[in-house]
């Protein structure tokens, strides 16, 4: 089959960040052999657009980089490009997007133009937000916007969304504590950034804990690190975590009880606390009028939980409204493992739900 074809001429080929080349080459070879206009409205991006004469569009996502990981399949297509590799799906996204294109193609009429759009830097700074910044989705009339991402643990072929709450929103977070190192026999001669630490992660975990259950929230510490030597007073403690949410104001909350307990921790020990905090990624939020006029166009199940994985899909749905789906890979390693693949007969079954959405969303 073409999709799979695609999928592994795709996978050899893995680059990075914006710096596309082979693979934008690729996509436009393709594109360019049908009746569409392509052409690219930021920097490592293609965009196909398919007219059926009518006064508004929907669009299709799919994201073209892969990762800077050593790939580990063993594969006869495995990666041609040492240290990087397709390890989150996004060859199988690119070639989805592909086949649906074919398939629009051969079509006379459709309730909607088409815009497909095959975005950069999902991995790295948010590339949808060029695309949004590009104004295309204004110059085509886009009225909605489709995205999906396979999806380990969910059953094979199974395409899958949920209302409101879909991908979390993410920063990260990290904790400078400086102190003053002293020998543990004149331990009173320095100020414990160890204990301090140890003060600041109770705290912030327990005002995490104390938000109420069935508010989707996720705040963790993934790296502690403190003290040179076992018979001195730590003088440097330093914390990298991530901070999840959904909901801005739960987010913001959170972040704010970041900064107050480290200045607490500043005045009761004496240490000086610095905490940096990036903005990472909105959340992905499902709108359910959409999701509902989707579901009547093309059934599909609903998750009963939201994933706190992020998703750059959110950039768009702050311009338009959107909405983003999961098609299940099965049991296979997980995204970003040196080893992940997939039953490639899936994509199959994402082109076959995008081409329903197509012909019947109203």
């Amino acid at each position: 089959m073409q999709i799979i074809s695609d999928r592994r001429a795709l996978h050899r080929i893995p680059e990075l960040d914006r710096a596309l080349p082979k693979t934008m080459e690729y996509l436009k070879t393709s594109l360019e052999a049908l009746k569409c206009q392509v052409f690219s409205p930021a920097e490592g991006a293609v965009c196909a657009f398919f007219d059926f004469g009518k006064s508004s569009a929907i669009a299709f996502r799919s994201d073209m980089d892969a990762l800077p990981i050593q790939e580990n399949t063993r594969l006869e297509f495995a990666s041609g490009h040492p240290g990087r590799m397709h390890a989150c799906g996004h060859d199988g996204h690119m070639a989805i997007a592909l086949e649906l294109a074919r398939r629009l193609d051969k079509k006379q009429s459709l309730a909607h133009n088409v815009l497909l759009v095959f975005q950069p830097a999902e991995e790295t700074t948010g590339g949808a937000r060029d695309l949004c910044a590009s104004g295309i989705f204004k110059k085509y009339k886009v009225c909605a916007i489709f995205g999906l991402h396979l999806w380990p643990g969910l059953t094979a072929g199974v395409i899958a969304s949920r209302k409101e709450e879909m991908m979390s929103r993410s920063c990260e977070v990290k904790v400078d504590i400086y102190g003053k190192s002293a020998h543990i026999a004149k331990a009173k001669e320095g100020i414990d950034a160890m204990a301090a630490g140890c003060e600041f992660y109770r705290r912030v975990m327990a005002m995490e804990s104390a938000l109420p259950k069935k508010v989707f929230r996720l705040l963790k510490f993934g790296k502690f690190e403190s003290g040179t030597v076992c018979n001195a007073i730590s003088g440097h403690t330093h914390m990298e975590g991530s901070l999840r949410a959904f909901q801005d104001d739960v987010f913001y909350t959170l972040r704010a009880g970041i900064v107050s307990i480290g200045k607490d921790i500043e005045r009761a020990t004496g240490c000086s606390v610095s905490i940096f905090m990036n903005d990472g990624y909105p959340a992905v939020m499902n709108p359910a009028g959409l999701y509902d006029k989707a579901m009547r166009a093309a059934p599909f199940r609903e998750l009963e939980l939201p994933s706190m994985i992020t998703e750059d899909f959110s950039w768009y749905q702050k311009q338009l409204p959107g909405l983003f789906f999961f098609l299940g890979t099965g049991d296979t390693p997980a995204l970003h493992a040196d080893d992940f693949n997939f039953d490639e007969n899936i994509l199959v079954k994402g082109a076959d739900f995008f081409e329903k959405l197509a012909e019947n969303f109203q």
